[in-house]
């Protein structure tokens, strides 16, 4: 039996990479996975993938900023593998890296919708059924850029340091109806995201230390994400839910420190004074 037997996950941004990886995993602990992403042939190979692995996925297209395409998507899950126990925002874009003068509008809010608006879309669209059954879990993906500030990055860091503020927000909204929060970090990973930015010369120029790490391969694979994600899934994060975890922590070390983690108000998203 698996950590995660009978229940049902949302894996957005579920077609490749990252999510790719957190499909398989939640799928390989017992999970009925629900693969979501815009690009239906991604989408696709990843439910032959899980089918391969003697898991169960469906494969489901919508775009995450298009709320009436989430809520249909959700509904299509309720009505093909059950109520949702786990949703997981993932999905994610870095289009505007450059300096705010360069930045191109469009891509810059493109960024802000897909890595805000989408986990609120998605958050709102399962979550009546997470409070009526009094379980559920949600993980958002909150990466680079969120608790500190990166240049040339200020669409998506200014998205995802959002984002970290939405999940502490949800959180205390619902946890004690029984319904947990989490964000989480996956590191860098050599995603198709990032390799967008290297192709296309923008991650040379305005990135070059993520860049630099990239070409000397100082990355981390998407398993550690994807491990992270079930170790939050299956409950053994619990005590610690409206908080922030990285890919590849001692969560060990991390549960030792609980108490002075909850009596400081650690691992959230905090303005600090001197007093």
């Amino acid at each position: 039996m698996g950590r995660l037997q009978g229940q049902v996950a949302i894996v957005t941004g579920g077609g490749r990479g990252i999510g790719r990886e957190i499909c398989s995993a939640f799928a390989a602990e017992g999970a009925r996975v629900a693969v979501v992403s815009r690009t239906q042939e991604q989408v696709a190979e990843t439910v032959r993938r899980i089918a391969g692995e003697g898991g169960t996925a469906v494969g489901i297209g919508a775009d995450v900023t298009d709320l009436a395409a989430v809520e249909s998507m959700v509904d299509r899950v309720l009505g093909e593998l059950g109520p949702v126990d786990l949703l997981m925002n993932n999905a994610g874009s870095n289009a505007a890296l450059a300096p705010v003068t360069e930045a191109d509008p469009v891509a810059w809010w493109r960024d802000v919708t897909v890595n805000l608006l989408g986990p609120f879309h998605a958050s709102r669209a399962v979550l009546p059924g997470m409070l009526a059954r009094g379980r559920g879990r949600i993980i958002n993906m909150a990466g680079g850029g969120m608790a500190t500030p990166v240049a040339c990055l200020s669409g998506y860091g200014s998205s995802k340091a959002g984002l970290m503020r939405f999940t502490e927000t949800l959180d205390r909204e619902v946890w004690e109806r029984g319904v947990k929060v989490f964000a989480m970090s996956p590191g860098l990973v050599r995603t198709e995201m990032n390799l967008a930015l290297v192709r296309s010369g923008a991650l040379e120029r305005w990135g070059k230390p993520t860049y630099d790490r990239l070409e000397q391969g100082q990355h981390v694979p998407p398993t550690m994400a994807a491990r992270l994600a079930v170790e939050i899934a299956s409950g053994r994060l619990d005590e610690l839910h409206g908080r922030w975890f990285g890919a590849g922590e001692d969560l060990e070390k991390i549960l030792s420190q609980k108490d002075r983690i909850l009596a400081e108000d650690l691992r959230t998203l905090r303005m600090r004074d001197t007093g």
